[in-house]
């Protein structure tokens, strides 16, 4: 996997290619409290926070959260664009949470996992911080349980070269469950459509996607090339929807 350095890539167009509407925002919400406690406040921690698109919809749904992003412009735009009065954004990963021991009901990981380089030290970090019997959302793909989006077809090696990218499941619930975790669940949650396959295009122009950092520049003309003349064809046929998998451990007392 080509790392992707979120302060001279990607950081000024992620928050538009990558925004959520009401309806898909609320989808996650609705998620994650099926598998958090129902007490409130929860303390919680957005690890790879980015721009902050779940940080603030977490802080009204569920209590305080602090974003933790390496990203220097990544952090930049969330505190200037997704501002809550119960969020705070710091620097930091999940290898290096500065937080103290304990002090974390939860911590959702959305689609950061496949960043992280030392994810043995991640694993020991995030029990640290979070107190005995809290959980992780870990919202990850995983190389066989791929989510398979639709467009990922018309781009060579598309499925294997996206795929590469993530660990099997088998292999991410070992490293957690031979650290002292437990799964306390997993399922997929069907995201409702980004709009229009027109609509759809405009965002992957935007190459927010990992993904795209992984393809050779011949590889990603071939593929705009095939995917704008499949959408030419029908550009008001709706985006068509995938299930998306969800990760919850939880840590052993």
């Amino acid at each position: 996997m080509r790392r992707i350095d979120y302060d001279t890539e990607q950081y000024q167009d992620y928050a538009r290619g990558r925004a959520l509407s009401d309806q898909q925002l609320q989808t996650w919400i609705s998620a994650f409290q099926a598998v958090l406690p129902e007490r409130r406040p929860l303390a919680g921690l957005d690890v790879g926070s980015g721009t902050g698109r779940y940080t603030p919809a977490l802080a009204r749904t569920f209590g305080p959260v602090t974003g933790v992003e390496p990203s220097v412009r990544m952090r930049e735009i969330a505190q200037a664009q997704s501002r809550h009065p119960e969020v705070r954004y710091v620097a930091g990963s999940a290898e290096d949470l500065p937080v103290p021991s304990g002090s974390a009901d939860y911590a959702l990981m959305f689609l950061s996992w496949h960043h992280v380089q030392d994810k043995t030290r991640a694993v020991r970090e995030l029990a640290r911080v979070i107190r005995p019997a809290g959980r992780l959302l870990l919202r990850a793909n995983f190389s066989d349980h791929h989510p398979r989006p639709w467009w990922l077809e018309h781009f060579p090696r598309g499925f294997e070269a996206d795929a590469s990218l993530f660990q099997p499941l088998h292999e991410v619930i070992e490293m957690f469950t031979s650290a002292g975790w437990r799964v306390a669940g997993f399922g997929t949650v069907t995201e409702p459509s980004y709009g229009t396959r027109a609509d759809m295009l405009e965002r992957l122009r935007l190459r927010t996607l990992s993904f795209f950092a992984q393809l050779s520049p011949d590889e990603l003309a071939a593929g705009f090339d095939r995917l704008e003349q499949a959408v030419a064809a029908d550009p008001d046929a709706p985006a068509p929807v995938f299930s998306e998998p969800l990760l919850t451990l939880e840590r052993c007392r």
